[in-house]
Parts: C-alpha cells; structure tokens; sequence
C-alpha cells in the first residue's frame, strides 16, 4: 500500500475526484452548510468538532492543541438541527438559533438546499435512511457507526455512495485518523514479527444479556430496570414522555410500545430491533484495527478490491441460545480471511465482555489486540513480544502521514482540498459487513460461509433474516431502493 492509499483509501474508492459541483470555482475557505439529524448524545461530539461553540477556545475539548499534524478546528454553519427528542432539540437550538429544526428526518430532505452535508447520528436503526437520502440528495455525508442496521442496508449505503465519487463520507469511528494506526502499521511494515497469520481483538465492555452474576458485576447501570435485570420486554406500558416523538423513533422498527429500557442511548443498543450490541459498536472501532494495518483486500476484477471474510462462526459463553430480543454481552467470532498478495491467510477473533483470548493478563489493557507472526507479537499500544526478544529494536521513523483529524479529513475533502476521508463509504461499508457478520453467525447458530456477492450464506438460509430485515414499516418502506 502507497502512502496515499492508507490514508485515502483510494484503491477502494477507485478514483480520486475534484470540488463537489456546489463548491467549484469558489473560495475553498467558504463554509459547509451542515443539517444535523440527531442533536444530542454522539452529535455533541460532532457539533463541538465542526464548530466552534461561543464561550470555548479554538483547541478547548480537542487533540489540536498537542497535536501538530492536525488542521485548524472547522467552523461551519449549522444551518439544520433534527432530533425526534424536544429537549435535545431545542437544547441544540439555543446554541445554532439561526438552524431550521425538524423532528422527522424524512422533511429534513423537502428543503435541500438549506445544506451542503449532512451529519447522522441517530440510533442505528435509522443510520441508513438519513444516510441514503443524503446521498441520493447529493449531500456530503458523516455518519456515526456501524454505518448502517443489517448487512443489507450496509451495501446499498456502500454501492449508492460509489455513485457519486465527488462526495465525502466518512464514518464515526475516530480512531481510524489516529497516529496509533499509523504507527502499528510501520512496525508492522518493517517485518520484525514476520507475516501476520493470526489477529486477537477485544473489547471488556459487558452490556447485554447474561446471567444474573455476571449482569450485576459488569453491566448494573445499565442491565437494570428499577433493580430488575432485563432479560426481556417488561410487559407494562409505560406512558411515552411529553419531549419524545416515539413513533418517529421507532422509524422502520417493528411497533412496540415505549419502554424506559429502550430509551435513551445506550439502552436501545442492546436490542436487536434497534441495534446490534457490542459487536456494531465497538467492533466498528477495534476490528478497524487489523482492517486497516493488514491488507486483506482481494481483487475482485475491473480494478476492483474487495474486504470480506470466507467464513465466520460466533458463540456466547453465557447464552448459548440466541434471544430473539437481546444482544448477547459476551460473545465470541471468529473469522477467516483468504490469502491476498503478500498477506497470509488470516484468522481474525473478537472477543466482547467477559471473555479474553489464549495468554491475557492485565498488563495488555482490557481493550486492545495483538498482532501474532512468524518471529513475534505486537500489542496494540506498540509493544513487541516477547519482550526479551525485541528489547534492542527501535521503533521506525514516521513514515506514513498522520491525519489532520477525523472530522477535518471531511471537510476538507468536501472542498476539494485533500485526500478522500479514511473511513470513507468504500471501506468502511465493507468493514461494517464484516462486523455485522459476527452477529449473523451467532444468531444463526453455526459457522457460516459467507458469499459475498450474493449476500447470503450459502450453507444457512436461516441467516437471511438477520442480513436484510425482512419487513419495514409503512411509511419507511420506501425509501430504500435496492
């Protein structure tokens, strides 16, 4: 890989375009006109990372200020605040009060020419709706993780943003512009541990369904309703709150009545009508590890790349049967990747709550992975193993480009100056499917192959539900065109 390629990811995309047409012939130094669906909670992060907040300096809250490869902070307009959720609307309000507000995403799109981008961070079931529809609006695009609900909506995310090249995207997981990337990657590049044939990543966060000991140890803030563990719906109805637009939050899922266990975030996130648990969330950020310092793109033909496993198994220590409501809080996948070009085939397994790989001790952090070659062992902080063996080596200079941040990568594409994002649509639509692939695999109950072209897993029919979600509601149910 060039260094132009892992920072833009240029292969993946396929081409390198100009200005999007809003901005040709204009001063790059003009500002993007951002609409916001969802004001609160992750959007916070994004408000405060493309504006800059009255009353907080230009490097308050942010890496800038000791990091000297990263941009000036973005201040952009924010032109318009959506939230199915009144008091993070109206919060939002105060701080932009020249923004439209809506509380349905759908009418954010009856006025598109109040924006230039779009900004996504709803719950994960509603990703790909104000995603697709930014898209096919011609809106740049930033979209929390996982990019999209189900395997399904992943792709047509992916293919439809393939459409109009011009367009940045990028995807919420914010360590992928991190230095730690690109330094594992030169370690790795100097062959000091020798091709990479195995990948351990994991992740001690423990939210969702368990048995009652361990739900009390690792998840009590959480995995409780009124000191009750939540194993499945509580049959009660409860009234739904005077601020929330509960049937515009529910969006394509199912109807059901309102909970307090399903809102506010995190505790949708463990519900598989809403979301996907661990594995989505945080697997959208550590599995990026491997996906990123390892190249495990296979050609597909026409100059094409394609970043997907051959076959993937998962199982739960704990819940070894899969509920039809709750994400498990431990689980184990385990994938396996062909051989492409000078990498070896890999076997990559992911490790969420309670539950760590063969050799852990504490000393390797409760969130991290290791790098397992021929000669060796890399940590995900940098440390080679066994220690004795690798004392004399020095870490190689900077060789690769440090990012100018996450959110910066972004914008600047969307003005045409610079690389495509990171995180773009391109790869990180592939690297969603595979997380997503986990859960399939353990819902389904066996150890799937997967064929990727078809989407489907060609030895377990019964997968296909979890792939693509069999119906979407009225209203919702044509939004998406395949």
């Amino acid at each position: 890989m060039t260094r132009r390629e892992f920072v833009g990811r240029a292969l993946a995309v396929g081409i390198i375009s100009g200005a999007p047409a809003f901005l040709r012939g204009q001063n790059l130094n003009n500002k993007l006109n951002i609409a916001f669906i969802a004001c609160g909670g992750r959007a916070n992060a994004s408000l405060a990372e493309l504006t800059l907040i009255p009353g907080r300096s230009r490097d308050q809250g942010s890496r800038r200020a000791e990091d000297a490869a990263a941009g000036p902070h973005p201040d952009e307009n924010v032109t318009v605040l959506c939230d199915v959720n009144d008091v993070a609307l109206d919060s939002a309000s105060q701080r932009y009060p020249q923004a439209k507000k809506f509380t349905d995403l759908r009418h954010v799109f009856d006025r598109p020419n109040d924006f230039d981008a779009v900004v996504v961070s709803t719950a994960e079931h509603t990703h790909a709706f104000a995603t697709y529809l930014a898209l096919t609006h011609g809106k740049h695009v930033y979209c929390e993780k996982p990019l999209a609900y189900n395997i399904w909506e992943t792709r047509l995310v992916r293919e439809t943003a393939a459409k109009y090249p011009k367009l940045s995207t990028q995807m919420g997981n914010q360590g992928h512009a991190s230095p730690a990337r690109r330094m594992i990657k030169e370690i790795l590049d100097t062959g000091v541990i020798g091709p990479v044939h195995e990948v351990h990543v994991w992740a001690d966060r423990a939210w969702g369904l368990q048995d009652a000991a361990s739900a009390e140890k690792f998840d009590k803030p959480h995995g409780f309703y009124n000191g009750i563990q939540i194993v499945d719906r509580f049959k009660e109805e409860m009234p739904i709150p005077s601020n929330l637009h509960w049937d515009l939050w529910l969006g394509p899922a199912p109807v059901r009545p309102y909970h307090a266990t399903y809102f506010p975030g995190p505790r949708w996130y463990r519900w598989w009508d809403f979301g996907n648990g661990t594995m989505s969330d945080l697997g959208s950020h550590d599995n990026d590890v491997p996906f990123t310092v390892l190249d495990l793109w296979r050609p597909e033909g026409k100059g094409r790349r394609v970043l997907a496993p051959l076959s993937v198994e998962a199982v739960s220590p704990n819940v070894p049967v899969p509920h039809k409501e709750l994400a498990p809080a431990t689980m184990i996948a385990t994938y396996h990747f062909a051989a492409a070009g000078a990498q070896p085939a890999l076997k990559l397994v992911w490790y969420q709550g309670d539950s760590k790989p063969p050799g852990w001790v504490p000393a390797w952090g409760g969130r991290s992975c290791i790098f397992i070659g021929e000669k060796g062992m890399l940590l995900g902080n940098g440390k080679l193993l066994p220690e004795e063996r690798f004392k004399d080596f020095k870490n190689p200079p900077e060789s690769l480009p440090r990012s100018p941040g996450h959110w910066v990568e972004w914008v600047n594409y969307a003005k045409g100056n610079g690389p495509v994002p990171g995180s773009n649509f391109q790869y990180s639509g592939w690297t969603t499917e595979a997380n997503h692939l986990g859960n399939v695999a353990y819902r389904t109950g066996k150890k799937i192959e997967w064929d990727y072209q078809n989407l489907r897993a060609t030895n377990a029919p019964r997968a296909a539900p979890f792939i693509k979600r069999p119906v979407y509601r009225d209203g919702w149910d044509d939004i998406l065109k395949a």
